[in-house]
């Protein structure tokens, strides 16, 4: 039936030798995942009482004191700031994104802004821009600093938005440091930071009240999950604005391992995160992801990889014209990558391997220096053969 609905959209295929992106879909799943969503599906169950369930095991793998699973990373944004705006405050939360007269502001270091913080703002929150890049425009060494942070506190500061970047600066613990002598909570956006599978920890580590990672990424896990972990009573919120909260006050029984119902003068409205909601399919099929990440560990998960780019490579090397080399992804546990040297034309290669059938998309950010990555996530040995053919008929040698 999965294939005649395929066969139905008329889908073409695609070798995505891009990586865990979005825009192709994400993750590969792995069978065990797979297996699990599908089990997911045919049940019925309490969806705040699975979540609490995903808050152990979830704070287990990162040290934090709880999490949830959020509909991608963008939503663990969104979920998080709503949490630090609203707290366990019922009108504040019925109000979100109106956060009129409430602290409002998140400081965040200039060289930190990004499309994906629009999920902050999507909560009503403001952005308050501090510090300067000079490192990255190439006027100097320095870019924001913490006392720049700390200045710019006050009465109205919600929270500090943190990028979590391998260049990232100021330090989280600089960061940190000063947000909490000023009594606000730090968010982490660590969406792509997995691997090495020691960042679920060290964010948490390093004094984050959240952290959010993209479920649909590195993990392994459905493209449309992801993590929000940190503080219990900050996830307890960013939960209760996500879940269906469709009781009376007395048939209402949220997980008492993350919310006390005695806090409350009656059951919150939907939240702002109700929007993002997420199914018990892509909950389970995350947290199997999950486990399997940090049980398989950052060697072993390599190991793996490390197949398929020796096939890339083998296959690759026999095409003329190509000069073909493994290297290792520093950000992300020394993963292995294969990069293509052509030069001139690399992005008009690229262009045509997309075009051709089945479409290859290869990651082409520095096809302007002749260079071409595949990586090798999203793809299986055997795509290796398939890889190079297109190679070679992109470049007018189809006989290899």
């Amino acid at each position: 039936m999965a294939t005649d609905i395929i066969g139905r959209l008329q889908l073409s295929r695609v070798i995505n030798a891009t990586g865990t992106v979005t825009r192709l879909g994400a993750s590969a799943l792995d069978s065990q995942v797979i297996a699990a969503m599908g089990a997911a599906a045919q049940l019925s169950v309490d969806m705040a009482q699975l979540q609490a369930g995903a808050s152990q095991i979830i704070a287990q793998c990162t040290g934090a004191e709880a999490g949830v699973v959020t509909a991608g990373a963008m939503a663990g944004l969104l979920a998080g700031t709503a949490a630090c705006l609203a707290g366990f405050d019922p009108i504040k939360m019925a109000r979100l994104p109106d956060t009129e007269g409430m602290r409002n502001e998140f400081i965040v270091a200039r060289s930190h802004r990004n499309s994906y913080d629009h999920g902050v703002r999507a909560a009503g929150a403001r952005l308050v821009e501090v510090g300067l890049p000079d490192r990255l425009t190439a006027c100097g060494v320095r870019d924001t600093e913490a006392w720049e942070i700390a200045s710019a506190i006050g009465e109205r500061t919600a929270g500090i938005l943190y990028l979590a970047r391998a260049d990232s600066r100021p330090a989280l613990e600089e960061v940190v440091r000063v947000a909490h002598a000023g009594g606000v909570p730090v968010l982490v956006d660590a969406a792509a930071e997995l691997p090495p599978a020691s960042n679920l920890r060290r964010f948490i580590e390093a004094g984050a009240d959240l952290v959010v990672f993209s479920g649909g990424k590195g993990v392994g896990g459905p493209s449309a999950s992801g993590i929000l972990c940190g503080r219990r009573h900050l996830v307890a919120s960013a939960l209760l604005q996500q879940l269906d909260l469709d009781y009376l006050y007395a048939d209402w029984e949220p997980p008492a391992v993350l919310i006390d119902k005695r806090e409350f003068p009656g059951v919150p409205r939907h939240g702002i995160a109700r929007s993002c909601k997420v199914g018990k399919e892509q909950i389970v099929g995350l947290l199997s992801a999950l486990l399997r990440f940090t049980q398989e560990g950052d060697i072993e998960r390599n190991r793996r990889f490390a197949a398929v780019a020796g096939a890339l490579c083998d296959a690759l090397g026999e095409v003329p014209g190509l000069k073909v080399r493994t290297i290792a992804d520093a950000a992300h546990a020394d993963m292995p990558l294969v990069a293509v040297d052509i030069a001139p034309g690399a992005a008009a290669l690229a262009a045509r391997l997309r075009a051709a059938t089945p479409s290859i998309h290869v990651d082409a950010t520095n096809a302007d220096a002749g260079t071409l990555v595949l990586v090798p996530t999203c793809l299986r040995i055997d795509d290796a053969e398939i890889i190079a053919a297109a190679f070679a008929a992109a470049l007018g040698k189809s006989e290899r």
